[in-house]
């Protein structure tokens, strides 16, 4: 199984190799003031879920507690579409979906994107699992994970990225999720809960194999 990391890690070696020393350094400031600030971001080991009902990328409202009668669920929170770690993340696990579907489990990612860039998304992936557009942010809320996008990045992504999150997102605020992977039993326990402010580090695919195993 090909591991996550070490393709994360030359995506952030590129990544520092193309951009100004000050966008590197205000993007890095970021991480390193969330992971300083002493807050807890997302839910807890142990805790119970929170329910949602989000729609996909055609329109079609998807449940989780309704998801997780059916066996286990992965739930990933990610940036969006145009964040290409999060698109290094979506294909790793869809590499493993076989395996989390054969162990009873099933993957479950969500974004702020409106439904129409998450369809994009979804179909430039070819993921085959359920990819859900959070409206406003509010399961990323519910999970204790929604921030707001300080005026110095917004200016970095608007103006040397060119992506403006209003229009992603289609709403009138600049809002992302803490990007995290839950994995959360039958019953509604998180039994894994990893919530990482360094948006270029993400669960890897073997841990959540090994996660599932034990449930």
């Amino acid at each position: 199984m090909t591991q996550l990391s070490p393709i994360l890690d030359e995506a952030k070696k590129q990544f520092v190799a193309k951009t100004s020393t000050d966008v590197h350094n205000e993007i890095f400031g970021l991480i390193r003031e969330q992971q300083q600030s002493g807050m807890v971001y997302g839910l807890q080991e142990g805790q119970q879920a929170k329910d949602f009902t989000l729609n996909n990328s055609v329109g079609v409202p998807v449940n989780l507690f309704e998801q997780l009668s059916k066996g286990p669920v992965i739930l990933t929170f990610y940036r969006g579409g145009w964040c290409p770690f999060c698109n290094m993340q979506l294909r790793a696990y869809q590499s493993i979906l076989p395996e989390i579907e054969a162990l009873g489990g099933q993957l479950i990612a969500l974004s702020p994107q409106s439904p129409d860039n998450t369809l994009s998304q979804q179909e430039k992936e070819e993921l085959r699992f359920h990819v859900l557009s959070d409206t406003d942010g509010m399961a990323a809320a519910l999970y204790n994970l929604l921030y707001d996008v300080p005026p110095s990045i917004q200016e970095i992504m608007t103006n040397q990225f060119k992506r403006d999150l209003m229009e992603y997102n289609a709403t009138d605020r600049w809002i992302l999720p803490v990007t995290s992977t839950f994995i959360i039993d039958k019953s509604g326990i998180i039994r894994s809960a990893y919530v990482n402010p360094d948006f270029m580090q993400r669960l890897e695919p073997q841990d959540i194999l090994d996660q599932l195993n034990k449930l």
